[in-house]
C-alpha cells in the first residue's frame, strides 16, 4: 500500500503540479500585470497600516504571521540543503523563480479567500478554499474533499512530521528523550490551540517576526565573514541553473532538469503558492484598505519572506561555508547546522536547534488552525471541535516519539492532492479577482482610499455570503456607504454568469 502511495505521490508532483503550478503563476502573473513587482513596496506599507477598530478583529499583519508559521518551518532549513545537495546550487535560482511566480497565485488565491469568507459574528472570520468552492462553483462535496485532504495533511500529518523533526533535532544535544521533549511540545500545543484563533494570531504575531529576523541576522553573520567569496557564490548558482559549467562535458541537461526540479519542488513545498493553505489564514483578516486585493496583494510577501529572504539566508550559509566541497555526506539539517558551525562555531549548532524548535512548534500551531478552519466547514459542533483539540495534541506527542516514514508518504499525497484541487479551481475564478483587482488599481488611479463595493460585482455579490463586506462607519469619510456606492465602470467581472 505505501509503495502504491508513493507513486501516485510521486506522478502527482514531478509530472502534473510542477507544470501546473508554473504554467498557474505565468498566466496569473501575465493577467495581473505583474502584480508582485507592481505591488511590492505597497505590499509592505499597508501590511503595517492600522487595525480595524473592533478588538477581536484580525489585522493583515497577524494574517501574515500565521501565514508565515505554517509556511516557516524545518524545511527552510532541510529543505534547502537537500536541494542543493542533490540539484547543486543552481537548485536556488530555480527556488526564486518559483517564488516570484507563486507570488501572483499566491495574491489570487488569498484574494478568493477574502470574497468568499464567512462571518464568525465575533468580529472574526474564517475562510479558505473549501469555502470559495461551495459559494463561488456550488461544489460542496468538492469542498468536503478538499477540507478532507487539509485535514489529514495539516492537522495531522504534517503536525506530527514537525514535532517529530523537533524531538530528533535536540533529544541528542540536549540529552533529553524524545518522550519527554513529545510531553513538552504537546503541553505548549495545547495552551495555544485550546485558546482559540486569537490567541494562535497573537502568538504569530510575536514568535514569527523575531524568529525570522534572528535567522536572517545569522545570515548576515556568515556573509560578513566570507564576503570576498559572496561573488563567485553568486556566479556558481547562475552558472549551475544554466549547466554553464557543464557545457563543456556531458550531462548538461540532465543537470539543468536536477536543478530545476529540486529548486522548483523544495521552493513549491517551501512557500506553498497556489496550493491552498494560505487562504485559511488569509481569510481571518479585516484588512485595510477596506478591499479584498489588499489582503491578496499583503499575502505576497509570506512568499517573498519565506522562499526569497529565510530559504536564500540558508543557501548563503550552506556555499559560503563550503562544506559540500569538505568531502562530508552530510545531507539535510545536518548539512545546514555542519555549513553555520564551520562559520560561526559551535554556537551556531545551538542557533539551528533554536531555530528547529520555534520553526517547529510555529509550525505545529498554524497547521492546527488551518484544520480547525476546515473542521468548521464540514460540521459546527462544540464536541467535534473540542475532539480535533485534543486529537492535534495527542498526534504532536505520538508524532515527536514515533517513525514518520509512511505520515510523510500520506502526508504528500493529500498535500498534493489538495494543491491540484486549489489550482483548478483558482484558475476557474481567477477572473473576477482580476476585475476586483482592476477596481483597486482604478481607484489608487484616481487618489481614493480603495474601497471594495460589492454591488459592482454582480456575480461575486450573489454568491459571497450578505454579511460580508458591508461597509460601516469604520470607513474613512471619503469611502461610500454601501447602499450608496456609485458602479465602477467597464469592469466586465463574469457576466455571463
Amino acid at each position: 500500500m505505501s509503495n502504491l502511495i508513493d507513486l501516485m505521490s510521486q506522478i502527482l508532483w514531478e509530472y502534473i503540479l510542477i507544470y501546473l503550478l508554473l504554467g498557474a503563476g505565468i498566466y496569473f502573473s501575465l493577467r495581473s500585470r505583474l502584480v508582485q513587482f507592481r505591488y511590492f513596496f505597497h505590499a509592505w506599507k499597508i501590511m503595517f497600516t492600522r487595525r480595524a477598530k473592533n478588538d477581536n478583529s484580525i489585522s493583515s499583519f497577524q494574517a501574515l504571521c500565521t501565514s508565515l508559521a505554517a509556511h516557516v518551518g524545518t524545511g527552510n532549513l532541510a529543505g534547502v540543503a537537500i536541494a542543493i545537495y542533490i540539484g547543486g546550487p543552481g537548485a536556488v535560482f530555480w527556488m526564486w523563480v518559483v517564488a516570484v511566480l507563486g507570488m501572483a497565485s499566491s495574491f489570487i488565491e488569498n484574494t478568493l479567500a477574502q470574497l468568499y469568507k464567512t462571518n464568525n459574528n465575533d468580529g472574526s472570520f474564517r475562510g479558505g478554499p473549501a469555502y470559495y468552492i461551495e459559494k463561488a462553483l456550488g461544489f460542496r462535496w468538492l469542498g468536503l474533499i478538499f477540507s478532507s485532504l487539509l485535514l489529514i495533511a495539516f492537522g495531522f500529518a504534517f503536525n506530527s512530521v514537525h514535532a517529530n523533526s523537533v524531538a530528533a533535532s535536540l533529544s541528542g544535544s540536549l540529552q533529553v528523550s524524545q518522550q519527554e521533549l513529545g510531553i513538552v511540545l504537546a503541553i505548549i500545543t495545547s495552551l495555544i490551540v485550546f485558546r482559540g484563533i486569537h490567541t494562535i494570531t497573537h502568538f504569530a504575531e510575536k514568535v514569527v517576526p523575531v524568529m525570522a529576523l534572528a535567522y536572517l541576522a545569522i545570515a548576515l553573520i556568515v556573509v560578513a565573514a566570507r564576503f570576498e567569496e559572496l561573488p563567485a557564490v553568486i556566479a556558481l548558482i547562475f552558472n549551475h541553473a544554466f549547466g554553464l559549467e557543464q557545457a563543456v562535458g556531458g550531462g548538461l541537461g540532465y543537470t539543468i532538469a536536477q536543478a530545476m526540479i529540486q529548486g522548483i519542488k523544495r521552493g513549491l513545498f517551501s512557500n506553498e503558492a497556489g496550493m491552498g493553505s494560505g487562504p485559511n489564514a488569509a481569510a481571518t483578516a479585516t484588512p485595510w484598505p477596506p478591499h479584498p486585493a489588499a489582503q491578496g496583494i499583503v499575502s505576497m510577501i509570506s512568499v517573498f519572506i519565506d522562499t526569497i529572504v529565510i530559504c536564500t539566508a540558508t543557501a548563503a550559509i550552506i556555499l559560503l561555508s563550503g562544506q559540500l566541497e569538505s568531502g562530508a555526506d552530510l545531507n539535510g539539517i545536518q548539512l545546514t547546522q555542519a555549513a553555520l558551525a564551520g562559520v560561526t562555531g559551535v554556537w551556531g549548532e545551538w542557533f539551528i536547534m533554536a531555530a528547529v524548535f520555534f520553526f517547529g512548534l510555529t509550525s505545529i500551531v498554524a497547521n492546527y488552525y488551518y484544520g480547525e478552519s476546515n473542521l468548521l466547514f464540514m460540521k459546527q459542533s462544540k464536541s467535534l471541535l473540542l475532539a480535533y483539540r485534543c486529537a492535534v495534541v495527542l498526534m504532536v506527542y505520538l508524532g515527536a516519539t514515533s517513525s514518520m516514514e509512511s505520515v510523510w508518504l500520506v502526508a504528500d499525497f493529500a498535500m498534493g492532492a489538495m494543491a491540484l484541487i486549489n489550482l483548478v479551481v483558482i484558475v476557474l475564478l481567477s477572473g473576477p479577482v482580476f476585475d476586483v483587482l482592476k477596481d483597486y488599481d482604478q481607484q489608487r488611479a484616481n487618489g481614493q482610499t480603495p474601497t471594495f463595493c460589492r454591488k459592482n460585482f454582480p456575480f461575486l455579490n450573489k454568491t459571497m455570503d450578505s454579511d460580508v463586506w458591508i461597509q460601516t462607519s469604520e470607513a474613512d469619510d471619503n469611502n461610500k456607504d454601501d447602499d450608496n456606492c456609485s458602479p465602477v465602470q467597464d469592469l466586465p467581472e463574469l457576466r455571463q454568469s
